[in-house]
């Protein structure tokens, strides 16, 4: 299994699924701005989107889409229970959580990296998606996370996008306490220390 992936993007949700799984995988760095793999090769070649991430399950079989990545990986290993049984109430949450993060935090965050985009349109998309961080707050109360006690891979992606957040476009969480705890209790798992120190997010030790 390969996953391509680029520092600190939003391939760090899958890549915290996969130690977080358990499976053996391989790390490829991908160039975004480039479109070049590490060694040269054309990233267009493997992913006409030129997006990361992206997972090659086996040979010839690419995924492409981050909440599909993440059930495709956490599906493999049941026991582990990173997702709900198929069909359950509860399989219905997360793919709600799951869409949620991707339409109304990805790519409301997504837009505010980009040099060309104007400060008045970089604030509304701001705006928007602090609305969203706000209801997360109301949601989460007291429990654990998303999915209540149970870590799960909707998890690994709202993190991914904390931190896009409060790291790296300066959004103040002072008023959003039980989002700032979460962010804490995620980052202080084992494996998503590792994803962070492999991506070269974290010195290590």
């Amino acid at each position: 299994m390969k996953l391509y992936y680029s520092p600190g993007a939003c391939s760090l949700s899958p890549h915290i699924a996969l130690l977080e799984a358990g499976l053996p995988y391989d790390l490829v760095k991908v160039d975004l701005r480039a479109k070049k793999l590490e060694n040269g090769d054309d990233f267009l070649k493997v992913n006409p989107k030129g997006q990361v991430p992206a997972v090659e399950f086996a040979p010839g079989h690419l995924v492409t889409e981050g909440p599909v990545i993440v059930q495709m990986i956490a599906d493999k290993v049941a026991d582990k229970n990173l997702v709900p049984a198929h069909g359950s109430a509860e399989r219905y949450k997360l793919l709600e959580w799951l869409n949620y993060i991707t339409t109304e935090l990805h790519k409301n965050l997504g837009p505010q990296f980009a040099p060309v985009l104007a400060d008045d349109a970089k604030a509304f998309f701001k705006d928007r998606a602090m609305g969203k961080f706000k209801y997360l707050e109301t949601q989460l109360g007291d429990r654990d996370y998303l999915m209540g006690k149970q870590f799960s891979v909707a998890d690994g992606y709202l993190f991914t996008m904390i931190m896009w957040a409060t790291d790296r476009l300066g959004f103040d969480f002072s008023g959003l306490p039980n989002l700032l705890a979460y962010k804490a209790r995620v980052a202080a798992r084992p494996k998503v220390q590792e994803a962070l120190k492999k991506e070269g997010l974290l010195k290590a030790a």
